[in-house]
């Protein structure tokens, strides 16, 4: 990592201005096809940080997955930070560039039976979303919350939440979401 931070250093601008928009973004990553021995940078570990997870957006589908590893980092003509991610579960072939800012962020929790109290109107939620086409996970806001009893199969409450990629209300289960870390 400290030769690629010190190729950057050579080779990126201070001014990002100083490169043409035409430009494309400096890529220091490591080909698909290379053996997967060799995508897996070197790095020192962090005391705190081997506990976190991460999930990424995919701009395949818009949806969101768990990140299995960060395998390299490029910095754009903008300034802006990618990472090459892996998928968890998914091949090299499917590794994606993610903006770091707009893209990557902490794992989002599934949501006990007994905890449904912590859900309220208005939250942020990653919402499992199911589709003739496909299946994914999709943000979402609270929309509106139908409190009931719970039984010996837990919840029976009803959230609807709406998904913010397109504003379809929906009414789900607990069991589809996932809180979004505080």
């Amino acid at each position: 990592i400290k030769e690629m931070e010190s190729l950057e250093d050579e080779v990126t601008p201070s001014d990002p201005s100083a490169v043409a928009p035409e430009d494309p973004p400096l890529d220091f990553s490591i080909p698909n096809n290379a053996p997967e021995s060799h995508q897996k940078p070197k790095v020192e570990s962090v005391p705190g940080l081997s506990d976190l997870v991460f999930e990424a957006k995919s701009s395949k589908d818009g949806a969101w997955y768990d990140v299995a590893s960060f395998l390299t980092h490029r910095f754009l003509h903008t300034g802006e930070l990618e990472v090459r991610v892996r998928f968890a579960g998914f091949r090299k072939e499917d590794d994606e560039w993610v903006n770091v800012e707009r893209g990557v962020r902490e794992r989002s929790i599934p949501l006990e039976p007994s905890e449904c109290d912590r859900v309220n109107v208005g939250d942020l939620v990653l919402c499992f979303r199911e589709t003739d086409e496909e299946a994914t996970y999709c943000d979402a806001h609270i929309m509106s919350i139908q409190r009931r009893l719970h039984d010996i199969q837990g919840c029976r409450c009803i959230f609807v939440v709406r998904y913010d990629d397109d504003e379809v209300e929906e009414n789900v289960q607990l069991t589809t979401l996932c809180s979004r870390p505080k």
